[in-house]
């Protein structure tokens, strides 16, 4: 590793990086390789979250290219200089601002969506003119092979280079010196990123999650709402960062949402989703483990059958407790805690008295009620 980064310092230091119709020249080649690995990479999601092909495309492959193809667009007018006023202290001046690379950077990603949440970054971090460390996560073993094949054919080691391995190769990689560090996962993790960052006072970005909330007021479209909910939750199996961790529904509708949420997931998933060979399974034994234990003693509306290995049902919970253990941490998986409310200010105080969630979700047809949430 110490040689991995070593060479790639040297190479920026170049300035090779730093003109961009080299960087535009390498955005399109790491497109161009996308399009040809698109097969080998959506069997790996395939074999680590039983993603389908449409799934594999529409949320992983389909949105790398277009983050591609939006960098190349972008790159003369994000890296051009601006001119700035300047203070009358320095007066007579003229003032820019040159943006520029900030040097070697880790990008650090997870399993629940490995092809995105790796290239996305390394797309940013090409157009910026970085070179890049990329570190995909163990959990997904046949993503990480897939990407480190795909750059590894694509790309120098002293441009960007690939990492696979698990606990021990982060533990190294995160004692190097970086110029730059970005970080998808829990915050188990990122509190340990952050530590180590500190020692050389790299620059960190970290995308977490949280508990997510979804408000459903008695105004909503309840339709369209128990439609969106059933896809964006149930999507890779709950798996997602910014899915939907907990229902405040209006008392008032609730049970017209929920029939309307039984209707969907249904159609989506069929009357029996673990028998579905396009349900996604959930990534391994641990987190199985851990989210059938979320699930004792919950009142389960809908689903909370399993296979027993790696797949669970959709499933809603009602009258969830706030104290309950499904409600202190994020789920990460196919279960949606309902809670009702009877007031908005009632909902917002209580989606305030938690931790700040990385998305809210607010189904209405009130502008006022529309208003005061996102305020």
């Amino acid at each position: 590793m110490n040689d991995i980064i070593a060479a790639q310092r040297r190479y920026f230091n170049s300035g090779a990086t730093r003109n961009t119709d080299f960087r535009r020249r390498m955005l399109a080649r790491l497109e161009e390789a996308v399009r040809r690995h698109e097969a080998e990479l959506l069997a790996a999601l395939k074999t680590d979250l039983n993603k389908t092909v449409f799934e594999g495309y529409e949320t992983e492959l389909a949105l790398v290219l277009s983050e591609l193809g939006e960098a190349r667009r972008g790159l003369d007018r994000w890296s051009r200089p601006r001119r700035v006023p300047t203070p009358l202290s320095q007066f007579p001046s003229r003032g820019f601002v040159y943006p520029e690379p900030y040097g070697t950077a880790l990008i650090m990603s997870p399993w629940n969506y490995p092809v995105q949440l790796t290239l996305c970054p390394l797309a940013a971090a090409m157009a910026a003119g970085c070179t890049a460390v990329v570190k995909p996560s163990a959990y997904a073993p046949a993503a990480s092979a897939a990407l480190a094949r795909l750059l590894g054919e694509t790309f120098s080691r002293h441009y960007i280079a690939v990492v696979e391995g698990g606990r021990e190769e982060n533990a190294a990689l995160l004692d190097q010196k970086f110029d730059y560090i970005f970080f998808t996962g829990g915050t188990t993790v990122a509190r340990e990123v952050m530590a180590k960052a500190a020692k050389h006072l790299t620059p960190v970005s970290l995308e977490l999650g949280g508990k997510s909330p979804c408000i459903v007021d008695e105004t909503a479209n309840i339709k369209v709402a128990a439609k969106r909910l059933a896809f964006g939750k149930f999507l890779n199996a709950g798996q997602t960062c910014v899915a939907p961790d907990y229902l405040l529904v209006h008392r008032e509708v609730k049970n017209t949402l929920v029939a309307y949420m039984r209707r969907y997931l249904q159609l989506f998933y069929g009357k029996k989703p673990l028998e579905n060979p396009d349900y996604p399974k959930i990534i391994n034994e641990k987190h199985f483990l851990r989210l059938k234990g979320l699930m004792e003693n919950q009142h389960i509306l809908v689903g909370g059958d399993d296979n027993g290995t790696d797949k669970i049902a959709p499933t809603l919970l009602d009258a969830v407790s706030p104290d309950a253990p499904v409600m202190q941490e994020e789920i990460f998986g196919p279960i949606l805690p309902i809670l009702t409310y009877a007031t908005l200010e009632e909902a917002i105080r209580f989606v305030k008295a938690r931790e700040k969630p990385l998305a809210l979700y607010l189904f209405t047809t009130d502008r006022t009620t529309e208003k005061r949430v996102l305020q």
